[in-house]
């Protein structure tokens, strides 16, 4: 077995039905993990199940409000019946709602941070409990928080984003020093991935239109493309393939860091 074969692991993707979510999870499938995909979409969430299961995968759909401790109690437990464990979590799940600073919405930031930051918090809370010795599952993982290079940048219209996944980047750290001291055996380790055309990512570049930062989506990328010393916007598979990494024997001594997926972006 090769130090990034998860054969035998079990992972949970949140926000796992499109986008970055999907492609992490095919991602982790194709390494050899069983993988649950949470989310609110039912319909696109059992519709990436099947594709898994097409090509030969072990998948399932739970149904899961990132936001609600109740939701994330029973897809925890969900995750372990169905997958026989859990060890893996990828919490992918998040929104940007795009905004200048003189026109903010606080509702639109609560919102943010309801699901960014405390959908996260929510998702280490559950996986610490399930996967540290005498959890449900027991045997320790691997926690990857999907935070962004808005994190590291200082971008117009993503104030409101910015702190929301900066919040994720510090709660990343707290979090894997909490357990190893208390010998949860659970790493935990966030990545900034870059600008990828995903429905968000290209809602983004549209919303920097409409403010009025660029004439037209071209425009808008190519404000991102200027700023990332490789040239390009991100892929899915660049994202996808730093989270095997991390869930994987290869990332054994990595624990409380955050790795750049950016192309250089945030250098």
């Amino acid at each position: 077995m090769g130090i990034f074969d998860l054969t035998g692991r079990k992972a949970l993707v949140t926000g796992g039905a499109r986008g970055l979510g999907s492609g992490m999870a095919a991602a982790l499938a194709d390494a050899g993990a069983s993988v649950a995909i949470g989310d609110i979409a039912e319909d696109l969430g059992k519709a990436t199940v099947e594709e898994l299961k097409a090509k030969g995968k072990s998948a399932e759909f739970i149904q899961l409000d990132v936001t609600s401790e109740s939701s994330w109690e029973a897809a925890v437990q969900q995750t372990v019946s169905a997958l026989g464990g859990f060890d893996i979590l990828v919490n992918n799940a998040g929104i940007e709602l795009s905004s200048l600073v003189v026109d903010i919405n606080p509702d639109d930031v609560r919102r943010m941070m309801d699901v960014n930051v405390v959908g996260t918090m929510l998702g280490v809370k559950h996986a610490f409990r399930a996967m540290r010795p005498g959890g449900s599952a027991g045997n320790g993982g691997s926690v990857i928080n999907i935070a962004s290079v808005a994190a590291t940048i200082a971008f117009p219209a993503i104030a409101g984003y910015s702190a929301s996944k900066s919040a994720v980047d510090r709660l990343t750290r707290v979090a894997a020093v909490e357990s190893g001291k208390l010998g949860y055996g659970v790493r935990v380790n966030c990545i900034y991935p870059g600008l990828v055309p995903t429905e968000m990512g290209t809602k983004l570049a549209m919303d920097i239109v409409e403010i009025g930062l660029a004439p037209d989506i071209n425009a808008a990328i190519g404000m991102v493309v200027e700023q990332t010393p490789l040239g390009r916007l991100g892929e899915v598979g660049d994202m996808a393939d730093v989270v095997v990494f991390l869930a994987s024997d290869a990332a054994r001594f990595v624990t409380g860091a955050g790795i750049a997926v950016d192309g250089g972006m945030g250098t």
